[in-house]
């Protein structure tokens, strides 16, 4: 089946300079939506329709994953735009004329349902004409009626601006989203007017054509009132993104994530979730995020490309990038994972702690206010509060190796390249610029001095 996907408008009440169908829902652009939707629903050749921002957008669309259809993608440029039975007109040169049906989608409507569509195709294929997809709703303004005939069939859809006022009463409406037979649909198109209030060609004027005819239309009307809605402005998009959210985090708590609020709940990417995982209010997950089983996340955790073992916990405001937690792990809260990070089974990084690049063994602990940068950490290791690994030179980055069963007292610095070998002990305030010794104390610190009768010095009265 071939997909039109009208993608060419400014969007200028976006105020944006962002084309409208690249602003993001749910962290990926809308028209990325549309595309994974379409894919879903049975198409098998994409034809974009690009026009405001058209580089942008192909640029944006490259880098979908779109899997198998990527290779067969077309871009149609529609330069001016004149409506969107133009748009559909600078589409057809690209579309399979052998085969039979044909789908129009538009870009700027990301909350459309793979279900929908493929009741909406199977409508079409069971009658030689239209079909169309309608819905009613409370409040019509701003989308064309739909107008049935006395049996309740369609007759025409009748944009706003040219309804007569007992068309403006009517509550259906026409989402724009409509399968037609491929051949039919190049005829109408090309006989399509701009003689309307917006001297633009309609494609909703092929409706009134196909009955003329004598093909029947099909309105299916749609009753999921989230499904057509399409974004004119960044209210809408904010709208459409809480919808989003809305809906995901309904379908996570129906296979048993305890989410403890759903409309404090943000997913720009994608999340997988295993059994009994528990998420807080407000937090943020982005590009791919993993939680595995009886995983918890605290309030206010943004994870970005993350992936949480088993029974691991996140606390509270933690910031997470790039970062892999082993079973049992804890982190935070207040603490921040960085790119390359990971920590095995039982670790334990905590409030004001930031590790980067580094990897944590079993059951080792961070708990307090210090830097982990560059370093390889062994098993059961303690590292106390303060600590920092100087890992930077100026020029270049250098590696700390801290080996099983070492235990760090507060306030030391390890200046990298150094090794500490096993079962070493670092006291406290300690600067270690070479290697420590397995199973030894390591210190330096100053000569501690005492200095008897010394005053210290007092402000002058006024």
């Amino acid at each position: 089946m071939n997909v039109v996907i009208l993608a060419a408008g400014q969007g200028r009440r976006m105020r944006s300079a962002l084309p409208k169908v690249l602003h993001p829902i749910g962290g990926v652009p809308m028209l990325h939506h549309v595309c994974r939707t379409a894919i879903a629903a049975g198409g098998q050749r994409l034809v974009i329709v690009v026009g405001h921002g058209a580089d942008q957008v192909r640029t944006a669309v490259a880098e979908f994953s779109l899997g198998p259809m990527a290779q067969d993608l077309h871009f149609a440029l529609q330069d001016p735009p004149q409506g969107t039975g133009h748009a559909v007109a600078v589409a057809l040169p690209f579309v399979d004329q052998q085969d039979p049906l044909t789908l129009v989608l538009y870009g700027d409507v990301p909350l459309m349902q793979p279900e929908i569509l493929r009741a909406l195709i199977a409508q079409a294929e069971s009658a030689d004409g239209i079909a169309l997809l309608t819905a009613r709703v409370g409040d019509p303004t701003g989308y064309g009626r739909i107008c049935r005939g006395p049996a309740g069939e369609v007759m025409a859809s009748v944009e706003e601006r040219d309804a007569t006022a007992a068309q403006r009463s009517i509550m259906e409406i026409n989402t724009g989203v409509l399968v037609a037979p491929t051949a039919a649909l190049g005829d109408w198109v090309s006989a399509l007017s701009n003689q309307n209030a917006q001297g633009e060609y309609y494609l909703t004027d092929v409706i009134a054509m196909a009955v003329a005819q004598g093909h029947r239309v099909l309105g299916m009307p749609c009753t999921d009132q989230d499904a057509f809605l399409g974004v004119n402005d960044l209210i809408q998009r904010a709208d459409l993104e809480r919808r989003f959210q809305r809906r995901l985090a309904h379908q996570f708590m129906g296979a048993g994530v305890e989410i403890i609020d759903p409309d404090r709940f943000d997913v720009r990417g994608t999340l997988a979730c295993g059994v009994g995982v528990r998420i807080d209010i407000g937090c943020i997950f982005e590009g791919a995020v993993v939680l595995g089983d009886g995983a918890q996340v605290g309030a206010y955790a943004v994870l970005r490309n993350v992936e949480v073992g088993p029974g691991a916990r996140v606390e509270a405001f933690s910031h997470l990038d790039g970062a892999v937690l082993g079973p049992e792990a804890v982190v935070g809260p207040f603490a921040r994972l960085r790119p390359g990070t990971s920590l095995a089974e039982g670790c334990h990084i905590g409030n004001f702690t930031e590790v980067k690049n580094s990897q944590i063994g079993p059951h080792s602990k961070a708990n307090h206010l210090s830097y982990i940068g560059d370093t390889t950490v062994g098993a059961r290791v303690n590292i106390g509060a303060g600590t920092i690994t100087c890992n930077y030179d100026g020029a270049q980055k250098h590696r700390t190796i801290i080996k099983d069963d070492v235990f760090i007292g507060s306030d030391t610095q390890l200046v990298a390249p150094v090794v500490v070998h096993e079962g070493a002990t670092l006291a406290a305030g300690t600067t270690l610029t070479s290697d420590a010794p397995a199973h030894q104390l390591t210190l330096s610190r100053s000569h501690q001095a005492s200095i008897a009768g010394w005053k210290r010095p007092q402000k002058k009265s006024p």
